[in-house]
């Protein structure tokens, strides 16, 4: 997936804010690529991306925020973060409070010409308080489906960007990706290097790769989006017209049922895949207790990632492979409005093993 410069970015200013995770170090990625001035905004930026002029702030903190952004004056803003607490009322107040505060330290600047909202499919399926207590919508989903009548934090940054659009002139794009596939060293609600990671270590202590999901996943449809794709969503969305205030999804463009694409993942490992059994094995049971082995497995290859903590969320996989319903989506509207790229699913799973591999995150 390599992309075309897209020579009208020169004169483009980006401020990513969340630049450390999933979508953050892509989407870095993508707009140095191509040309843009790209500053990444986090509490602890990352210096690895070259290109990337690193920002540190708290989006809780308005003075500090204020001071760091002094000499910024970005036209395209992309948030991409998010801070978990244990109630939606803690999201609702905390994240409100982080957007607003970076909207109130923009505002005065009169530069911003784009701002681009990250949230995803909880948009239909519920936070996750109450994550499939709620009936979901019939699927594919589109982004005419109402919101729920439940409390959820995406509704509350979209609000507020909303808000801020409409007084101060600028245009939004919101993008709604399904569960992400892609790189980061700091973001581990990652299914992609979480099964990267649990792959490598049954190959290193001879456990069987066995699904942990349920039956709904494994013999269900399904779709996922690569986190470089979304990066191409996201310039395309914020220099396109016709993409212009727009709730958009964002996935690769195919479909796959996991009782396909198991065995070919474990093929990449040189391992044989263990099916569902019709019973669920989840990785945070199989997993209990590994962070030892694994410490010792990445002293024995060298590996730049001893804690197994910081490279893997077992949890959070586990709920996107035994959720009891179909998650699909419709990308018609982005076809529509001109954004063509298409990432096949496998591609976007064995991309990523070899990168963990090549930056020796798992043997």
């Amino acid at each position: 997936m390599k992309p075309k410069v897209n020579r009208a970015a020169y004169d483009k200013t980006a401020l990513i804010v969340g630049a450390t995770g999933i979508v953050g170090h892509s989407l870095a990625e993508h707009l140095i690529a191509q040309g843009w001035r790209t500053f990444g905004l986090a509490r602890r930026p990352s210096v690895e991306i070259e290109g990337l002029i690193p920002i540190t702030a708290d989006l809780l903190d308005p003075g500090a925020l204020r001071q760091a952004l002094a000499a910024v004056r970005p036209t395209h803003v992309f948030f991409a973060t998010w801070a978990r607490h244990d109630t939606e009322a803690e999201n609702i107040r905390v994240n409100g409070a982080m957007m607003r505060n970076l909207l109130n330290v923009l505002r005065p600047k009169k530069s911003l010409e784009h701002f681009a909202l990250v949230t995803g499919l909880k948009h239909y399926i519920g936070p996750f308080e109450m994550y499939a207590q709620v009936p979901p919508p019939p699927t594919p989903f589109l982004e005419t489906i109402p919101r729920l009548d439940i409390p959820n934090f995406y509704y509350t940054l979209e609000d507020e960007v909303f808000a801020a659009a409409a007084a101060e002139g600028f245009t939004w794009s919101v993008h709604r990706p399904h569960t992400l596939i892609g790189y980061s060293r700091s973001n581990v609600m990652n299914m992609g290097m979480t099964l990267g990671a649990y792959a490598a270590f049954c190959r290193e202590t001879g456990r069987p790769f066995a699904f942990p999901g349920n039956a709904q996943q494994w013999n269900g449809l399904t779709d996922v989006t690569d986190a470089r794709l979304l990066a191409s969503h996201l310039e395309w969305a914020a220099t396109s017209p016709e993409a212009k205030n727009q709730a958009l999804h964002i996935v690769n463009g195919d479909v796959f049922r996991w009782s396909a694409l198991w065995g070919r993942l474990a093929e990449w490992f040189g391992l044989e895949s263990v099916p569902f059994t019709g019973q669920v094995n989840r990785l945070a049971d199989q997993m209990k207790g590994a962070e030892a082995t694994w410490n010792q497995i990445a002293r024995r290859h060298g590996l730049v990632e001893p804690d197994l903590a910081r490279l893997a969320s077992f949890w959070h996989t586990d709920g996107d492979l035994n959720r009891p319903f179909e998650c699909i989506t419709d990308m018609s509207k982005s076809r529509r409005l001109g954004f063509a790229d298409y990432q096949t699913s496998e591609q976007s799973f064995l991309d990523l093993f070899a990168r963990m591999h090549t930056d020796r995150l798992i043997p």
